[in-house]
């Protein structure tokens, strides 16, 4: 059931990260991209955010689906409208705080400070971020809400449609901002810092509003910890993007395909130990049958409850996938890099490291934090998605100086 649920939007998300891919390989050649390289710092963090509010967003509202407290159409429209208000007031400083990261990322190798730069960064992580959230989340919330009507489990549908879109959609509208803010440059001075003060106003209504919400009151307060920690932990992946593209132009294209590939399945595992968990246990108490959170690895995958089932069909999904989006690659001839019998092979075993360490991470990660009293629909994705990016973006990039130490080195060097 698990497979014939998630492998179709599992393969709808994969192209949205391959058309990702496909765009960030086009618009790295950009003015833009070359003379304000920071923003490739920007951009895991900011393609994180759908790991960080809109994947924790459908998986809240995928547990309140499948718990019954979506029945009600009243209750329903106010989870739904705090809900959106949320993760508005999170995408705005997130998306700030984003842009401060990769300034300093920026500064420390080079020692260089250019303030249209640091005002171009940070308008247009605002805005990217602002209007990803809205529509990610109103897509997230249509696709709940349909599926709730046809009797399908939103927690192996949500996710990854919220993956399918949102790493195309947020990098689209950063290359597009960034673009004409950097055509403003010498022009328009007023453009930029108008849009900043314009966002960090509309931020305490946002918070208002969802502080006077009985269902976002308390995740207003404690939800801020995954998604900074998370932000931070994407921005040194961006740091690590940044490098490795220098050194290699092809790790472009296949980025934001093995990142969102792997926060996409992870995210689905992590939303179904989640709802697991709150349809039979009470916060704080672990199952009978596990003595601590951390389990072995081993029985992570190869137990015979449903969540090692689960774990393995979502691990089985990643060669086929992966080898169906690197075909598409392919086929439309994108990328700096051949796709050779070597370079296909480096890519599934990073493929398949990433993921199979994530799942692991998230089992471990999800009982933790409900032993602690955490809810993991606010706290797992995060977390999962941004080490996911970090892991997938090193591994590449170790990956592709691997190949190159071997002989393939047609054109992969970046310009």
């Amino acid at each position: 059931m698990i497979a014939a649920q998630v492998f179709l939007p599992f393969l709808i998300a994969g192209f949205g990260t391959v058309g990702a891919g496909l765009v960030l390989d086009i618009v790295q050649h950009w003015p833009v991209y070359k003379e304000v390289t920071e923003v490739f710092i920007l951009v895991p963090a900011l393609l994180g955010l759908k790991g960080n509010l809109e994947m924790t967003l459908a998986s809240r509202l995928s547990t309140a689906a499948n718990v019954g407290n979506m029945d009600v159409k009243k209750e329903q429209w106010k989870m739904i409208e705090g809900n959106m208000a949320l993760t508005q007031c999170q995408a705005i400083v997130v998306g700030f705080l984003a842009s401060l990261a990769a300034v300093i990322f920026g500064w420390i190798p080079d020692g260089e400070f250019n303030i249209h730069h640091v005002l171009l960064l940070c308008a247009s992580s605002l805005v990217t971020a602002s209007l990803a959230s809205g529509i990610l989340g109103s897509i997230m919330v249509a696709v709940i809400l349909f599926s709730k009507k046809c009797n399908i489990n939103p927690d192996n549908v949500a996710t990854p449609i919220a993956a399918s879109l949102g790493d195309l959609i947020t990098l689209a509208l950063l290359s597009w901002i960034s673009k004409l803010l950097f055509q403003a440059i010498g022009k328009d001075h007023w453009l930029a810092p108008s849009i900043i003060v314009l966002f960090l106003l509309l931020t305490p209504i946002w918070a208002y509003l969802s502080h006077h919400n009985k269902y976002t009151h308390d995740v207003l307060y404690s939800g801020w910890t995954p998604v900074i920690t998370a932000m931070v932990i994407s921005s040194v992946g961006g740091l690590v993007l940044d490098i490795a593209i220098r050194q290699y132009a092809g790790v472009a294209v296949f980025s934001p395909v093995i990142n969102g590939v792997g926060g996409n399945l992870v995210a689905v595992q992590s939303s179904r130990l989640s709802t697991s968990l709150h349809k039979h246990l009470p916060m704080g108490s672990l199952p009978a049958d596990r003595k601590g959170t951390c389990k072995n690895p081993f029985r992570v995958f190869f137990a015979k409850d449903q969540h090692s089932r689960s774990a393995r069909v979502l691990f089985l999904m990643v060669i086929p996938g992966q080898m169906i989006f690197l075909y598409f690659i392919s086929y439309v001839k994108a990328g700096h890099t051949s796709i050779t019998l070597r370079v296909t092979a480096m890519y599934l075993i990073v493929a398949m490291l990433q993921v199979g360490f994530l799942l692991a991470i998230a089992d471990w990660l999800v009982h933790l934090l409900w032993l602690r009293k955490k809810d993991p629909d606010n706290f797992s994705i995060p977390y999962l998605t941004a080490i996911g990016d970090l892991l997938g973006t090193s591994l590449l990039a170790l990956g592709f100086y691997i190949t190159w130490l071997l002989g393939d080195r047609d054109s992969d060097v970046g310009d």
